[in-house]
């Protein structure tokens, strides 16, 4: 897939890069568990992508890995710990990877094992951008995400709580919407683009196929927000955890 170039703070060695896979020097026995590092892996890809491809290049991973192996719950837990990471909320990530019982020995998302020992691998693109991302001619969203029908089923209003802060928002959306439609509006309300929008509920990643009625939000409550960085990897405002919904105060 790349090339990778390093880290942004080294904290115990080099990184090397290998079939799309980091590792470091293992401090400890066979699969010891460490914290996860507070840090972005820079690396560049052979072929430039576009924040198109990059996202589909990750979607079609995350949608095919739990049919080979492993548990579809932990793939869930750690594409969850991923979009925290990259967001630079290392403690939300740390958070899910603690409450799915994932161990990760050389204290980064490549190289993972559940409680049973069973071995997970993240590949690079999942975790952050290359170094030698391109824009898109037309813009960063996906035309399909805009050439589906937007109304359809009950209108309904999602409360919204994004890790910039501030209030929480009310976004009108019909039932039958997808998530890519919510992220859309959203875009259109608040000038976040789609693609920077990263959408949680119960302790769960939406992805953008889901349909609103499918998240099964009661009313009342929240879904999390996690908006990413326009165009470079830095500190983010950390969001509240999304471990389970809230209720509206």
């Amino acid at each position: 897939m790349g090339g990778c170039i390093g880290i942004t703070r080294s904290r115990s060695g080099p990184i090397e890069e290998s079939s799309g896979t980091v590792s470091r020097p293992n401090s400890g026995g066979l699969r010891k568990n460490q914290s996860l590092c507070h840090e972005t892996i820079r690396w560049k890809s052979d072929v430039p992508l576009t924040e198109g491809q990059l996202r589909s290049k990750r979607d079609e991973f995350w949608d095919t890995a739990p049919a080979f192996e492993g548990r579809k719950e932990i793939w869930d837990a750690l594409r969850a710990a991923a979009v925290a990471a990259e967001a630079m909320d290392f403690q939300l990530a740390q958070a899910i990877l603690d409450g799915a019982s994932v161990s990760v020995p050389n204290g980064y998302l490549t190289e993972c094992y559940d409680e049973w020992g069973t071995r997970y691998q993240v590949p690079i693109y999942c975790l952050s951008a290359p170094i030698n991302m391109v824009k898109e001619a037309h813009g960063r969203e996906s035309p399909a995400e805009c050439s589906e029908p937007v109304d359809g089923g009950a209108a309904m209003a999602l409360r919204l709580r994004l890790s910039t802060g501030g209030p929480d928002r009310d976004l009108p959306v019909c039932s039958k919407n997808t998530i890519a439609h919510c992220k859309a509006k959203l875009h259109a309300q608040e000038n976040i683009s789609p693609w920077r929008q990263r959408w949680f509920y119960g302790g769960k990643l939406l992805g953008d196929r889901l349909l609103v009625e499918e998240a099964r939000v009661t009313p009342g409550y929240v879904v999390q927000v996690i908006v990413a960085p326009d165009d470079a990897p830095a500190p983010a405002a950390s969001p509240a955890a999304p471990a389970s919904p809230a209720p509206a105060s």
